[in-house]
């Protein structure tokens, strides 16, 4: 129940119970889950009003209609807001406010004769219970997910960051439906600059509703014309304090299970927390293999592309006859062969997607075995693509972050494009183009390609690869944390026996 900062004074009091609830009434056209209670006691008259299916019923009938009606409390807004064993309390003047607050399970009650209702928020918690997240899935680690309940996931928080220093600042943004926004950071920790510029965007923000966070995302980003992502998402809440506790910013919205975390690098999409949980070296591992996917899945077939078309010399002779052979019988050139195969498979992720998910494995499963086979067997395509096509599907989904893979599927189609027209050179031209645009690119006014660009050698083993946890003592420079050590270095060296 904070105030919306779009919502002008409107002051209508001291008024009637009876042009209050006349008032009420008309706004909300008479509808019939607005309930309206009026009282008297001792010559003074009241009215308690709220929507029915927003509130909890049991607080309402327990903790306000049962002080105000047996207790002997004199009715005026002082005393009622003394008496009623609620926190929270407030009370407003703005007819505005009012009806916005009892959109989100605000509850009133107003005495005439005075100059402001008193309201309380009891709002009905009609969420999903904490499941495991199903866009992210982990082998080690919690497997806890955020839900659609900002208190949850405000605790969720709590529970994992145990830190004084830790801030949640909150925000309402939507002028139609006000919807509350929080700022999540450690103080101690974070950067300043960071700080401010995320609570300026959103602060200024002037928009009638925000229906999630990856639409919030899409206001708070730096460039709206790229489609690399430039804020981490996830529902994950051990991703979300681990970068909380790195020194960056996280954000979440009400009726949203998604986390905003920022700024964030072309790197961070390629981290997952299980690298923590495992050893360094696996870890390291793990990480070279997604990047290598990330790689192979942009280039892949936009290099079968070039080398069919214009570089046979750069296929190995046996390998050469086996295509040839294979290619004998397709009528298509191969940029064709390869947009055509490549739009079927992506029409299979799709409707594997949207469908429920016992279907869309099936969908996923026989669409793409059967529909590879009859393309060979018509000769649509030849044996060799379905492998290089099937890979390339594959190695885009080894990306933890969805938004990020994504991307990686909507660069391949101009790669191969190019690569058809062009050959090697129009793939160079591409490589070169997309390395430029992502020097270009910002987050939350932070270099996305950093440390690679610009260089900084320290903090290589924070996105490239891991060391071991004693070597982990600094955190990531390129974010200009406050308080860039994290332990003593030396100190984690130390191993002592018990006998020692």
């Amino acid at each position: 129940m904070r105030k919306n900062r779009f919502i002008k004074k409107d002051n209508i009091f001291p008024i009637t119970i009876k042009d209050l609830e006349e008032l009420l009434n008309s706004k909300f056209e008479n509808n019939p889950d607005l309930t309206i209670s009026k009282f008297e006691k001792k010559g003074k008259k009241a009215l308690i009003f709220y929507i029915d299916y927003q509130v909890e019923g049991t607080m309402v009938e327990e903790y306000l209609y049962a002080p105000l009606l047996e207790k002997d409390i004199e009715w005026n807004n002082s005393t009622i807001l003394n008496e009623i064993p609620l926190s929270r309390g407030r009370t407003l003047q703005s007819l505005n406010e009012i009806l916005s607050d009892l959109l989100i399970g605000g509850v009133f009650i107003y005495v005439e004769g005075e100059d402001s209702v008193i309201g309380y928020l009891l709002l009905k918690k009609e969420k999903r219970s904490l499941e495991q997240s199903e866009t992210e899935s982990v082998v080690l680690g919690p497997k806890i997910g955020f839900t659609e309940s900002l208190v949850t996931n405000l605790n969720i928080i709590r529970w994992t960051i145990r830190s004084k220093d830790l801030v949640l600042e909150s925000f309402l943004v939507g002028e139609l439906e006000p919807r509350e926004v929080r700022i999540i950071y450690l103080k101690s920790v974070a950067n300043e600059t960071d700080i401010n510029t995320m609570k300026q965007r959103i602060s200024e923000l002037e928009i009638d509703v925000v229906d999630d966070s990856s639409v919030l995302m899409q206001y708070l980003e730096d460039s709206t014309s790229t489609i690399f992502p430039q804020f981490l998402t996830t529902e994950l809440p051990d991703r979300f304090s681990y970068s909380i506790n790195r020194g960056r910013i996280g954000v979440l919205v009400e009726d949203s299970p998604t986390a905003l975390i920022a700024p964030t690098t072309f790197f961070s999409f390629f981290e997952s927390t299980e690298d923590l949980y495992m050893s360094w070296n696996v870890g390291t591992i793990l990480r070279a293999l997604r990047f290598i996917s990330f790689i192979l899945s942009t280039i892949m077939t936009p290099l079968y592309v070039a080398a069919v078309t214009f570089h046979y010399e750069i296929i190995p002779i046996p390998l050469l006859i086996n295509l040839g052979q294979s290619r004998a019988e397709v009528p298509f050139t191969p940029i064709v062969e390869v947009l055509v195969l490549e739009f079927m498979i992506e029409l299979l992720r799709e409707s594997g997607a949207r469908l429920p998910t016992k279907i869309g494995q099936t969908i996923g499963i026989v669409g793409g075995v059967v529909v590879g086979t009859a393309a060979v067997e018509a000769g649509i395509t030849s044996n060799v693509l379905i492998i290089f096509v099937a890979l390339s599907a594959l190695a885009s989904f080894s990306t933890p972050n969805y938004l990020m893979g994504t991307a990686a599927r909507a660069i391949r189609f101009p790669m191969i494009i190019l690569g058809g027209f062009l050959g090697m050179i129009g793939l160079a031209f591409g490589l070169c183009f997309l390395v430029i645009h992502l020097l270009k690119i910002k987050s939350l006014g932070r270099p996305y390609l950093s440390p690679v660009y610009p260089l900084r050698l320290q903090d290589f083993n924070k996105v490239l690869f891991r060391l071991p946890p004693q070597f982990e003592n600094k955190r990531f420079k390129s974010y200009r944390p406050k308080e860039l050590i994290r332990y003593s270095r030396e100190k984690a060296k130390q191993k002592k026996d018990i006998d020692e």
